[in-house]
């Protein structure tokens, strides 16, 4: 009798290596689309997050640039040893064969850089560790699971933030396993969304010799229906939209909506595709759309010359580009409206509050207005580039993006604010409100007793007439 096959096992991180995609591997990782660094895990251990901060220290004061009882340089010692007690274990986290531990320690470094390394002396810090971040998110993406590799992605956009400008030695170190990783399609979209994100995020940050077209070039092969003759899933279409639009915010108006040298900008190019995407199932897929085009066409609102010839966003009279953005501009206002049984309300909600916030820039010419309010006063943003930067910086940091804000001057460069000024407040610190404001402060007691004191004399002068003597007053 014969021996009977066996199934190849599949291996027990559920990962895939390089060379199992060059052998024919036909398995893919599977990762919820919605899934982020900060949900939980399976396996929790305190050696990665317990958190030793006394119980006479509030979190917000340490991470926010105020101090502890007004002291700024104490604040920034506690996020610098935070900071250098987690990057201290990456020699173990290296030799670490768990990936469930492996996965923890990315979110710990993960919450560190984002909200600990701050200021010069973080950034140094960082740089101290810099080759060992590369080789783990390295050694991750190669083997290990989806969750993993989702946030060793996370960590190396994270690295790309706190690093700032120049720092175009990160960007050749990773550009190339992270752009490996995008074109796998085995992987796990939302794996290969968190590279792309990454990939981009670090051009945009450190690259100063001007080298986004080809990464420009794969959101807009990844945009496509199809890659590789794989269908695209409509969450990693709209990942490669975004960030098509925040590498397009460091061009010149007219390379994105004019015409250089007989050629057609990208954004016009990218039109036929984008009308497209706004009758696509996915909500996603549709908004990330419609902000690429509000981007476009405010790039040809700015293109207005001595003659005047844009300055109302106008298309070429009687060209494919001007019909195609009548239909567009239709369309968007029709999804600014749309109703139907096949949405649940909420969506609808969202896609009428976000298409109507881009017909007035595609329709009626008009710029958009956000406010962003921090400890120490707020940012007033009136240009797509700088929302669309502002949200990607946002999704990129999550709950580190203040704390970096007011001390990262490389973001405080990029939305054009004064360090000096954003710190220089003199607002209170969570502490402070709790010592001084709060109902269980020394100064609530003594208001407390004083007015005691007094409603006990007002009563007392008011039942004065009871008394013969006024003994009781």
């Amino acid at each position: 009798m014969g021996k009977k096959t066996r199934t190849p096992r599949k291996k027990r991180n559920g990962g895939l290596s390089l060379d199992d995609i060059g052998n024919g591997s036909s398995t893919v990782d599977i990762l919820p689309e919605d899934h982020t660094v900060a949900d939980s895990i399976t396996t929790f251990d305190d050696e990665y997050f317990e958190d030793d901060i006394g119980d006479d220290v509030d979190v917000e004061d340490l991470l926010s640039t105020g101090s502890v009882g007004s002291n700024a340089s104490l604040a920034a010692s506690n996020r610098q040893h935070k900071l250098v007690e987690t990057l201290s274990g990456l020699d173990d986290l290296l030799a670490e064969k768990r990936a469930s531990k492996r996965e923890a320690g990315l979110k710990r470094l993960f919450r560190s850089l984002t909200q600990y390394a701050t200021g010069p002396v973080g950034q140094d810090t960082v740089l101290n560790y810099l080759t060992e971040l590369i080789q783990l998110c390295n050694n991750s993406l190669r083997g290990g699971t989806a969750a993993e590799q989702y946030a060793s992605c996370r960590v190396l956009e994270a690295l790309g933030v706190v690093l700032g400008g120049n720092s175009d030695h990160y960007v050749e170190e990773i550009h190339s396993f992270l752009e490996r990783v995008v074109k796998m399609t085995t992987r796990a979209s939302a794996v290969r969304g968190a590279a792309l994100r990454a990939l981009s995020l670090c051009h945009f940050v450190c690259s100063t010799d001007g080298g986004d077209g080809p990464v420009m070039d794969l959101c807009e092969s990844l945009a496509q229906p199809e890659f590789r003759n794989h269908a695209v899933p409509p969450t990693l279409r709209a990942t490669a939209l975004d960030c098509w639009a925040l590498l397009a915010t460091t061009l010149h108006d007219a390379f994105v909506s004019g015409e250089i040298m007989g050629d057609e900008g990208r954004g016009v190019q990218m039109l036929p595709l984008l009308r497209n995407c706004l009758d696509d199932a996915s909500l996603e897929l549709r908004s990330a759309s419609g902000e690429c085009l509000a981007l476009i066409h405010e790039c040809r609102l700015n293109l207005g010359d001595g003659e005047d010839k844009f300055a109302r966003g106008s298309w070429d009279v009687g060209t494919e580009s001007e019909n195609l953005m009548s239909e567009i501009q239709q369309r968007i206002a029709e999804l600014s409206t749309e109703s139907g049984h096949y949405m649940s309300k909420r969506q609808k909600k969202q896609q009428r509050a976000t298409f109507r916030e881009y017909q007035a820039t595609l329709v009626d010419d008009e710029p958009p207005d956000e406010t962003v309010s921090f400890r120490g006063g707020s940012l007033t943003l009136s240009t797509w580039k700088e929302l669309i930067q502002l949200n990607f910086a946002r999704h990129c940091l999550q709950g580190g993006f203040q704390v970096q804000l007011l001390t990262n001057p490389t973001l405080q460069a990029i939305f054009g604010a004064d360090g000096h000024v954003i710190n220089g407040s003199g607002t209170l610190s969570q502490l402070e409100k709790r010592l001084l404001m709060s109902k269980t402060s020394e100064a609530a007691k003594m208001a407390h007793v004083d007015m005691t004191k007094k409603r006990r004399v007002r009563n007392n002068v008011k039942n004065h007439f009871l008394t013969t003597d006024g003994e009781g007053i």
